[in-house]
């Protein structure tokens, strides 16, 4: 239900939260903060020296970013505005997921890989004309 007439907290409240970033720049200082500063990070064992390696997702950008769902982040990237910066920064994961199929266990990346619209599979789309001559006209019939 619509707020009454004259309801001064309503005024200027067009509806809706505001936006977070309110120019492509101060979103992209965020994005680079993300990838410079990765929050997340897991213990890697090579040789016997153990090192931590950044893990970079869609999630993890959306949620560090500020959005509640990684659709908000999809639906942000709508916006013309920031359409740019945000296809971007998911490129730079997308990247990421193709680098590790180089090493072992590339179970997870293949699997992130198709959901952002990749394929394992070929299709071959095949155009034949056939021609029929010498049909009689009874066997068409039947």
């Amino acid at each position: 239900m619509p707020a009454p007439k004259g309801n001064k907290n309503a005024v200027g409240n067009n509806g809706g939260r505001p936006a977070f970033f309110n120019s492509a720049e101060k979103l992209q200082l965020k994005i680079d903060e993300y990838f410079e500063n990765p929050p997340d990070k897991r213990k890697v064992v090579s040789d016997g020296n153990e090192f931590e390696l950044p893990i970079f997702t869609v999630c993890g950008l959306a949620y560090f970013l500020g959005f509640e769902s990684r659709q908000s982040l999809y639906a942000y990237e709508q916006k013309l505005e920031f359409s740019y910066t945000i296809k971007r920064a998911r490129l730079r994961i997308e990247q990421m997921y193709e680098q590790n199929l180089q090493f072992n266990n590339a179970a997870g990346s293949i699997f992130a890989l198709k959901n952002m619209g990749w394929q394992d599979k070929t299709e071959v789309q095949q155009n034949q004309v056939i021609e029929f001559k010498n049909v009689s006209k009874q066997f068409i019939e039947e």
